[in-house]
């Protein structure tokens, strides 16, 4: 499906957008799913990593009662745990025959995420997914389907192409007034991410360990909406506990081990003028050589 530039050009930057992989019919089905299932109850998942500060969990008060919008329409997470519309399209062909492509091999399914991200909302600060599922040994790979037409008004994804490069960055503290989550990665000076501009019905996939996020929705009336999956390469033998069961393309669950926490991370130094992230007191390369 994939043409060598193209897997080369996924190799060097950490990301490849695939176009109108899902037409504008199933767009509108997943859009009509998942706003009907969010106004009808909280399932396991919601608001995580946005704290609750008004309205019971369940019933229409939950979604009337609470002043922040993130709140109001709180991510979903899992849902192929217990919807079979999300199973289907976390094992969809398609996004295996990519995945397939860009890996080199038939990745394991990990998650799947809904975000709302209805006007005003918050967005959320860079980070690299790979901190959080360990995936051991290799890394996770994202499929991001934009189910709205996405760009800087509406807070598309952000990227720091050929971050994918990078170890493990140590978390600081994040900037909450524009981020619903409260951690994030430092990036050097001169270093910033680049919009990822998407039409409705694209699919971003990148690389576990590429730093990415995004900022708030500063539209008036637009959502951003995106359906998500978490993968991690087909050799792996561990990942974190949060993500399992693990499950075969084809839909079957498969036993890997269980990740253990922590592990090392790096900050970035200064070494003759350049930026080098150091991991348990060793120098890693300058930045210039990562790219």
């Amino acid at each position: 499906m994939l043409t060598a530039e193209q897997i080369v050009q996924y190799q060097r930057d950490g990301y490849y957008v695939a176009s109108s992989v899902f037409s504008p019919e199933e767009v509108e089905f997943y859009k009509r799913h998942f706003m009907e299932m969010r106004a009808k109850q909280a399932y396991p998942g919601d608001f995580a990593g946005v704290p609750v500060t008004a309205g019971p969990q369940t019933g229409d008060n939950y979604i009337n009662d609470v002043a922040d919008t993130l709140q109001q329409y709180p991510r979903m997470i899992h849902m192929h745990r217990w919807d079979d519309a999300s199973l289907q399209w976390m094992i969809d062909k398609r996004l295996n025959q990519y995945m397939t492509d860009l890996l080199g091999s038939e990745p394991y399914a990990v998650q799947t995420m809904l975000y709302f991200k209805p006007a005003g909302a918050r967005g959320q600060a860079l980070h690299q997914d790979q901190y959080y599922l360990k995936v051991q040994p290799g890394t996770c790979m994202a499929s991001w389907m934009a189910l709205d037409n996405c760009d800087e008004e509406n807070g598309c994804l952000q990227v720091v192409p050929g971050s994918h490069t990078w170890p493990m960055l140590c978390p600081t503290a994040a900037d909450t007034t524009t981020s619903f989550t409260d951690v994030t990665v430092p990036l050097p000076e001169g270093t910033k991410s680049v919009p990822v501009i998407m039409k409705a019905g694209d699919v971003l996939f990148f690389n576990g360990s590429l730093v990415h996020g995004s900022f708030p929705n500063t539209s008036k009336d637009r959502f951003r909406r995106s359906l998500i999956g978490h993968y991690i390469v087909g050799e792996a033998q561990q990942v974190s506990q949060f993500y399992h069961p693990v499950l075969r393309m084809d839909g079957t669950e498969v036993e890997l081990e269980v990740s253990a926490g922590g592990g090392s991370c790096g900050v970035w130094i200064d070494r003759e003028g350049q930026p080098v992230i150091e991991v348990a007191g060793e120098l890693g390369k300058p930045l210039k050589e990562h790219e």
